[in-house]
């Protein structure tokens, strides 16, 4: 019981203690500030947007303030799945399990965080778009043609894989 963690902000230091994996130890690392640091981003548009649409009725107004949470909440919750799913595997376990769900589900959220520098670099708005030099200015300047929308799909799919990953994983223990 000692071992076990309470919610998701003891998840992190349960994972990370559990796991063999390296990779994944650098994940609950790098994706727990990555998360914290996008849900402090996302916290301060919500305040944003409030304090720009105080005294308009609801409707619209009401609509873009929830837009911005649930937009929030869809970036933050794949950033922190993987350490979820593993903490849970090593709970659910009374032996140590193999590094490869481990590993395998880092290199998922790793995944995800490059799909969302991509999605960014998609959404760019093209007054704000700087022409881009170095091995990968044709990559950034494929990426900036695309239209706008298309931004969403990179972390979508990545989105996906890390519970694809998972679900693969796990159907394969038995």
């Amino acid at each position: 019981m000692a071992d076990d963690y309470g919610g998701l902000l003891g998840a992190f230091p349960y994972a990370f203690r559990a796991s063999d994996s390296w990779l994944f130890r650098s994940y609950v690392l790098c994706g727990g500030l990555l998360a914290v640091a996008v849900g402090f981003l996302f916290l301060a548009a919500v305040v944003s947007v409030i304090a720009a649409t105080t005294g308009g009725r609801g409707g619209s107004l009401t609509l873009s303030r929830s837009f911005f949470a649930v937009v929030g909440l869809l970036v933050v919750a794949p950033l922190v799945a993987p350490v979820l799913f593993v903490a849970r595997r090593h709970r659910r376990r009374e032996s140590r399990t193999d590094g490869q769900y481990d590993a395998a589900l880092a290199a998922a959220g790793y995944l995800f965080v490059a799909s969302l520098y991509v999605g960014l670099v998609v959404s760019v708005p093209p007054a704000q778009q700087t022409t881009p030099v170095g091995v990968l200015a044709p990559v950034v300047a494929t990426l900036y043609a695309l239209p706008q929308v298309a931004g969403v799909g990179p972390p979508l799919l990545a989105a996906v894989v890390v519970y694809a990953v998972h679900r693969w994983l796990e159907r394969g223990d038995g």
